[in-house]
């Protein structure tokens, strides 16, 4: 998996395809048509921030494509053949997801509170608990969106359900060193 580094460019592009995103703040789905114009905000974590028709929109860096831009692979082993689905690509891919205004994953930000895969009606579910920042955080519907998308992904991933738990509250103590450094903490 490759990592998109952060960066603040501005610039307008025209989108090469329909291309699927998620509006900022509230996190609903839309299409931005090929042909679009976009304007080219911030590119943060593997995610890129667009504003089209006066509203602000996040792109998935696995869509990249559609904006000109090199595209996040996320690369997997060959599926399992008992249709399991491994935790090592359950956590190898919540590190691609950045929180919206820190550039760094949600694991190292201890934003994860739990994962686990359970089998319900023939079909493997992704259950991820996690926090925000604050409770308040005006972008968790986008986050919980970016988990959502990301890990449906995932070799035999069925279904993602993302559960917003605020106990115990985050704190920076739940950071992983790496992250804490980071961020110029310690």
């Amino acid at each position: 998996m490759t990592n998109v580094p952060s960066t603040s460019e501005q610039r307008t592009v025209v989108v090469s395809r329909d291309v699927p995103a998620r509006l900022v703040p509230n996190g609903t789905r839309i299409t931005i048509k090929k042909n679009a114009f976009v304007n080219l905000r911030q590119a943060l974590g593997g995610t890129y921030t667009v504003t089209v028709n006066g509203n602000m929109a996040r792109i998935d860096g696995t869509d990249a494509d559609a904006i000109g831009q090199q595209p996040l692979e996320l690369d997997f082993d060959a599926a399992e053949a008992d249709g399991t689905v491994r935790d090592e690509d359950l956590e190898k891919t919540l590190k691609t997801i950045y929180d919206p205004e820190i550039p760094v994953n949600v694991v190292d930000l201890g934003l994860v509170y739990g994962c686990d895969v359970i089998r319900r009606d023939n079909q493997n579910v992704v259950q991820v608990r996690m926090t925000l920042t604050a409770p308040t955080c005006g972008m968790g519907p986008v986050l919980v969106g970016d988990v959502e998308d990301r890990l449906a992904k995932v070799p035999n991933v069925d279904t993602v359900e993302v559960a917003l738990v605020f106990d115990p509250p985050w704190s920076r103590d739940m950071m992983t060193e790496e992250a804490q450094l980071e961020l110029g903490l310690f």
